[in-house]
């Protein structure tokens, strides 16, 4: 079945493959998704679920702009999240962030603001983009 309307996939570009790669690596395997493309053009994650998956890609940007961060409140991307299973999820992530040196914004918690039982835990990658792993059932 084909989730029509569903993101197919999303490209990155970063200032420093590596560094992004110790950050996306192990938040994306943790996921479930699978490394299928690594070298010096970038690489690719693919979650592989009948019809409905969905790839994550990281690239080089261009030397030249290397020296910008992201900017969250700037046009353009604010943040990327991904879906939990549950709560237990979430700390298990959070604890794998703490474990691998990766910036922590928000520690999990509960953000009933967002949706009643919205609980997600936020963290940055080496540029400064706002990432997120939330369980919040009945929300889309």
């Amino acid at each position: 079945m084909i989730n029509r309307g569903a993101f197919h996939h999303i490209d990155l570009n970063v200032s420093d493959l590596a560094a992004a790669k110790s950050v996306y690596g192990p938040v994306l395997e943790f996921l479930g998704y699978a490394c299928i493309k690594d070298d010096d053009d970038g690489c690719e994650w693919d979650l592989k679920i009948e019809g409905r998956g969905a790839a994550l890609g990281l690239k080089p940007c261009d030397p030249a702009l290397s020296g910008h961060r992201h900017e969250r409140y700037a046009p353009g991307l604010h943040h990327l999240a991904w879906r939990a299973e549950s709560r237990a999820d979430v700390d298990a992530l959070h604890e794998l962030l703490v474990d691998r040196g990766i910036k922590v914004l928000d520690a999990p918690a509960h953000y009933p603001q967002y949706w009643g039982d919205y609980y997600a835990v936020f963290f940055e990658d080496p540029d400064g983009m706002k990432l997120e792993v939330v369980h919040a059932p009945g929300w889309i």
